[in-house]
């Protein structure tokens, strides 16, 4: 690999650093930390990056392999809980929880209850991502994501009234 190339990816990763941070933080579990699955994530995209032809922009191909190296990387592992815990990270911060932190800890909460798909595009439309590209990332179609969607929202709504 020349210089340029590995230039030029870590300057993509820089900037969206932040997007693989987000994604792996929505599968983070005891047995798949953080930072272990940004690092699998950052792999991935390496071994990939030599064939990434433009054909879609850089951030559907970002989300596309960070979605399933996750998603990947959480059904190799054993004995991992049906729900994902973000608890401990919203409590790790140390900071004073104001209410709109509350308020995002409860949507992490209920987000992590959905199945891996409904997760992924959940976290696809907070991103704002139109439903083509999360139709363009998930390889569902655009129907079908709308449907996917539609159905998430009121599994929350429904989650959300239940527990008060």
């Amino acid at each position: 690999m020349s210089q340029n190339i590995e230039q030029e990816f870590v300057s993509v990763i820089r900037e969206y650093e932040r997007v693989i941070y987000k994604v792996c933080y929505l599968y983070t579990t005891p047995n798949a930390p953080l930072h272990d699955l940004y690092q699998e994530v950052v792999i991935n995209l390496w071994k990939a990056y030599t064939k990434f032809r433009g054909e879609c922009k850089i951030s559907t191909w970002i989300y596309r392999i960070a979605l399933n190296t996750c998603i990947s990387f959480i059904r190799k592992e054993k004995n991992i809980p049906e729900i994902i815990a973000l608890t401990q990270e919203f409590n790790a911060m140390g900071e004073e929880q104001d209410e709109l932190q509350q308020m995002l800890k409860e949507l992490y909460h209920l987000i992590n209850q959905l199945g891996q798909l409904d997760k992924s595009i959940v976290l696809l439309y907070l991103e704002e991502k139109s439903y083509e590209e999360i139709a363009e990332i998930t390889g569902l179609t655009v129907t079908n994501v709308a449907t996917k969607l539609s159905r998430a929202k009121e599994k929350l709504r429904k989650m959300k009234n239940k527990n008060g």
